[in-house]
């Protein structure tokens, strides 16, 4: 299985009656690297009247979109389904918007939010990669070892790992070799959970 994410980022403006829509696209592995995307705009532009944003992650993707003031759902669903249409994951828009002085609608609202970030699209580096499930788990020091012999690049790899009287560990693994990978944990004793 594969799935389509950003190999980098991309930024568009659209214009419209006055107001600037500037769209800025990134990879995000997960929701807290989309929100810290998030975040870093707001910082970047706390003058702007509105930080809209959609966000795919994971898979199956799990999708989250925000308005930040507009009307309800003209701003994040547009961006979401510009998104959803791109068949991307791994992935964060963020809308950053000015007013200009004149009302758009509702219908214009959609367009503009949903234009800015398809704009942005056309210029987004993709690539395909293997479809991944993360693993978290806990095991003794002495067991970390053994759990190493699992790894192979591209297929299961370590993402993240911290020692203390437990070693708590975080794998990516290939969605093919998930049940193998599952019961070599079990040969171990060792119970994953979704991370």
């Amino acid at each position: 299985m594969t799935a389509r994410v950003p190999a980098g980022e991309a930024t568009s403006e659209l214009r419209e009656l006055g107001s600037r829509f500037f769209a800025f696209l990134a990879p995000a592995p997960d929701a807290a690297a989309a929100q810290a995307f998030l975040d870093s705009l707001r910082r970047r532009f706390p003058d702007a009247t509105h930080h809209c944003f959609a966000w795919r992650v994971g898979d199956p993707p799990v999708e989250r979109a925000g308005d930040d003031g507009e009307p309800a759902g003209t701003a994040g669903p547009p961006m979401l389904a510009a998104l959803r249409a791109a068949g991307l994951t791994g992935v964060v828009a963020v809308v950053v918007r000015w007013f200009g002085g004149t009302k758009l609608g509702k219908g214009g609202l959609v367009r503009a939010y949903g234009g800015a970030v398809r704009a942005a699209l056309e210029r987004l580096p993709v690539r395909v990669e293997r479809a991944r499930v993360r693993l978290a788990l806990a095991v003794p020091p002495d067991q970390a070892g053994a759990l190493r012999r699992l790894l192979r690049p591209g297929e299961v790899e370590l993402v993240a790992e911290r020692w203390g009287a437990v070693v708590e560990l975080e794998l990516a693994v290939a969605v093919e070799r998930r049940e193998e990978v599952l019961e070599a944990l079990a040969r171990l004793g060792l119970a994953p959970r979704p991370a």
